[in-house]
């Protein structure tokens, strides 16, 4: 499964801000980490508030497109249909931004 992010780096605090319509008329799931852009630091604490927040393993997360960019492509390893629930429940809770 892939899911499109829009990443705010040297944010406040590492959350996931809700779902935003993208400039293509899709959608984006906006997340915000403390860490900078350099080093790939930024990458790496998108996967770990994606794992957390979804209760996966970090190694099931990966980004597929976008690693230098604020908009990415995230590939998330698994079942499909047992990840779309499992998805699909907790980024209801999320407001629509």
């Amino acid at each position: 499964m892939r899911v499109a992010i829009r990443l705010t780096p040297r944010a406040r605090a590492d959350r996931i801000d809700g779902i935003a319509a993208s400039a293509d008329g899709g959608f984006v799931l906006k997340v915000a980490v403390t860490a900078p852009p350099a080093e790939n630091r930024a990458n790496d604490a998108l996967i770990a508030v994606l794992a957390k927040a979804w209760r996966l393993p970090r190694r099931d997360i990966s980004i597929v497109g976008g690693a230098k960019s604020r908009d990415k492509t995230v590939r998330i390893a698994g079942e499909p249909r047992g990840l779309l629930q499992h998805l699909a429940a907790a980024l209801a809770q999320l407001p629509a931004a």
